[in-house]
């Protein structure tokens, strides 16, 4: 089960690298430099190298949320990251949109972006099949017990 443990922590840590480079990508995309516009196969190289970066601080920006969360003191011992991967899924997608694909940004559903809703969609699917592979129940914790109604 060691090798299921650490490739969850690569896609953690990549999830996270990602988000950070695209937001940094995304930001600077609007600034009028000539080495901002420099790309490699229609990826800017400023991704590139916001990415090389970000994945060598993302464990110690993951460590950052855990101890922000209060990760320790929390009753429930299931893994922060686990319970919030789906907000991860759903950030990785919307910024692809963003950086990578902003013609994709103007249909809409009803005044929602569409992207919006597939990132969604997508996030949920993408959570439970996560759920699915990486968790593993506790052995001390007990299943809830509801009353007998009478």
């Amino acid at each position: 089960m060691k090798v299921a443990r650490l490739v969850e922590y690569y896609v953690r840590n990549m999830l996270i690298a990602f988000v950070m480079a695209s937001s940094l990508t995304a930001l600077f995309n609007g600034a009028h430099f000539k080495w901002m516009a420099a790309e490699v196969f229609g990826v800017s190289l400023f991704f590139i190298g916001a990415l090389m970066v970000n994945v060598f601080i993302a464990d110690d920006v993951r460590h950052v949320f855990l101890r922000v969360f209060r990760y320790d003191k929390r009753p429930d011992p299931r893994a922060l990251w686990q319970v919030g991967i789906g907000a991860l899924f759903f950030t990785v997608q919307l910024s692809v949109v963003e950086v990578f694909m902003q013609a994709w940004m103007a249909p809409t559903l009803g005044g929602m972006p569409l992207y919006i809703v597939f990132s969604f969609m997508n996030a949920f699917l993408m959570t439970v099949i996560y759920e699915e592979l990486f968790y593993e129940a506790p052995e001390n914790v007990q299943a809830y017990k509801f009353k007998k109604l009478k």
